[in-house]
């Protein structure tokens, strides 16, 4: 029941890589084999060499005994799926983008032994679905918007037509700068991410908690009117908020020191 509501596989890693447990629903994601393909086989065979030193490091925090801090990264990794869902062969493989979160287990026998447990799901998450709760938007690669739609005003007390050539940045409180910088980065590198948790300014004031989903896709399709074949990159993406507004009668931008419709 746990793995069908988490949309994705487990995966226990060693210090050193190597994959020395995964749910038996793998292969429903990746199209790989549990045990042929990849049970006791390292992580470093299957995953994109670019994300190598990522994997890496938080293999090296693993390997320090009683550190407990959370896992959250993006590494690609080979699936052997189609298109169309349909199993091919290890020659045609091609990049999965796996959102990876989880916690160092200790397995205390005649020594210590540390591992890494994860919880990896497939990028886009197909329950990403819009809700009262979300907003959809659209940016640049430098990540200004070209597009918010309307709940973003609901939400946040933004109009859509005031944030187009703004930056997301302009909206995240100060302290989680560094969480949108690392999800900015794995959509240049790998077209997709989850950014976790941060904190996004109310125009009013205060601010709420949102998690966004992106994905870099083609800008928009040549048509008659449009005859240039050159289709620009651009990032889409779901937030949710999580939280009603905490602190409104904090300001942390000029934003929130205006009325709320100038004139």
């Amino acid at each position: 029941m746990y793995l069908k509501i988490l949309e994705g596989f487990l995966m226990v890693l060693s210090t050193t890589g190597d994959m020395i447990f995964l749910s038996d629903n793998v292969s429903k994601y990746m199209g790989l084999s549990q045990q042929t393909e990849l049970m006791g086989h390292n992580i470093f065979e299957y995953t994109h060499p670019c994300d190598h030193e990522e994997i890496r490091h938080n293999l090296r925090l693993t390997a320090e005994l009683g550190c407990s801090q959370k896992r959250d990264f993006v590494m690609r990794i080979k699936s052997a799926l189609t298109h169309r869902g349909r199993v091919g062969n290890l020659k045609s493989t091609t990049w999965k983008v796996l959102h990876c979160q989880g916690r160092v287990k200790l397995c205390v026998a005649s020594s210590s032994v540390s591992c890494l447990l994860l919880t990896c799901r497939p990028l886009p998450l197909s329950h990403t679905l819009l809700s009262t709760h979300t907003f959809t938007s659209q940016h640049g690669m430098d990540m200004r918007f070209t597009y918010c739609d309307q709940r973003v005003t609901s939400l946040l007390g933004y109009r859509p037509e005031e944030l187009l050539g703004r930056s997301i940045y302009d909206l995240c409180h100060t302290l989680d700068t560094s969480c949108l910088n690392k999800n900015h980065l794995n959509l240049c590198l790998k077209n997709q991410s989850v950014s976790g948790q941060y904190r996004m300014l109310v125009r009013s004031g205060g601010y709420v908690w949102v998690e966004s989903h992106s994905a870099v896709i083609p800008g928009v399709q040549p048509s008659r009117s449009r005859p240039n074949p050159s289709q620009p990159l651009c990032i889409l993406s779901v937030t949710y908020v999580l939280s009603g507004v905490e602190e409104p009668s904090l300001q942390l931008s000029l934003d929130q020191t205006f009325p709320r419709y100038p004139r």
